[in-house]
């Protein structure tokens, strides 16, 4: 009896340990409050994020995220722009906020997609708060998990 309730106990705690890595990145971004900032190198305000404590604690790990490919990353870049919504409802066209967007940079260099192509890619977190060339959640080192 001992064996039965140890063995269902560790499949609860390994299920619980499972639901709790599979994180909606996209709603973790949103929680990401911004405030409009002088910019004085260009002479506007600008809005800054001010990421909340438990989006700063991510950064530096391994976290995989959804998205769907938008073409506005430079094409002599290393990296690629994804987004929450499709291109038709972006960031860049379609009045989406600044948290649905990151930008991945792939392990192995930039990978080609086409537009509104639903990729998965694993990567390490960086928060960007001061480059105004990058947007605010960047994916260093990543991986292609599935398109």
């Amino acid at each position: 009896m001992k064996k039965i309730c140890f063995l269902i106990l560790s499949v609860f705690v390994f299920s619980l340990s499972l639901a709790q890595t599979k994180t909606d990145m996209w709603s973790e971004f949103a929680k990401t409050k911004f405030e409009p900032k002088y910019y004085e190198k260009i002479g506007e305000y600008l809005f800054f994020p001010n990421f909340p404590a438990n989006l700063k604690a991510l950064e530096g790990k391994e976290i995989t995220i959804q998205g769907f490919y938008v073409p506005f990353a430079p094409e002599d870049g290393d990296y690629v722009i994804i987004s929450k919504y499709p291109m038709s409802q972006c960031f860049f066209c379609g009045g989406a906020g600044p948290e649905s967007i990151a930008e991945v940079s792939f392990a192995k260099g930039k990978m080609k997609f086409q537009v509104d192509d639903l990729i998965t890619v694993k990567g390490k977190l960086k928060l960007n708060a001061e480059d105004i060339e990058h947007v605010n959640f960047i994916l260093k080192d990543a991986v292609l998990v599935s398109k």
